[in-house]
């Protein structure tokens, strides 16, 4: 992530990567304020094992480009919402890259730094089947859950008559 104060969106990324059981890093690497850092950072990655990567920026959000300018490694883009502009800005920023440098790039958010972690799995899941199991049993809780409660309303109405049970006794 470009800064701590991406930890706030990224955190959901690094919780779905570790529900999963894929082994991950997390490291504040700037493009502005360390760019030699991010150049080591990225260039290094495939050599010390590292497989896919996940780059978080708000504003200018050029940490993503930057870091898959370094490397052939996968890297996927998580705009971080932004003060001035919600993280329009981040969006159009790691999304609008020249043909020949490829940024995966994600929704705004909390959404996007999940499914960033998501697609990561995906991607890994082709070479390792133990990340594409964890992934098809996520995918598959997922399903379950929506189809438990097929009509949400159905829900309310009995959490509204127990809450009412509660006050009369």
């Amino acid at each position: 992530m470009g800064s701590n104060s991406d930890w706030e969106t990224m955190q959901h990324a690094a919780a779905t990567l570790a529900s999963l059981g894929v082994a991950h890093e997390t490291r504040v690497v700037s493009a502005h304020r360390t760019p030699d850092l991010l150049f080591s950072y990225a260039a290094s990655a495939e050599s010390r094992g590292l497989e896919v990567l996940i780059a978080g920026a708000g504003g200018a959000a050029h940490l993503p480009g930057m870091t898959a300018s370094k490397t052939v490694l996968p890297v996927l883009g998580v705009p971080v919402e932004s003060k001035a502009l919600k993280g329009l800005d981040s969006l159009l920023s790691i999304a609008q890259m020249p043909g020949g440098i490829p940024v995966g790039t994600l929704a705004i958010g909390k959404a996007g730094a999940i499914n960033a972690a998501l697609l990561a799995a995906a991607i890994l899941g082709a070479k390792h089947p133990a990340i594409r199991e964890a992934f098809r049993k996520f995918r598959a809780t997922h399903t379950k859950n929506v189809l438990a409660v097929p009509d949400p309303s159905v829900a309310l109405v009995k959490k509204i008559a127990k809450q009412k049970r509660r006050k009369r006794a």
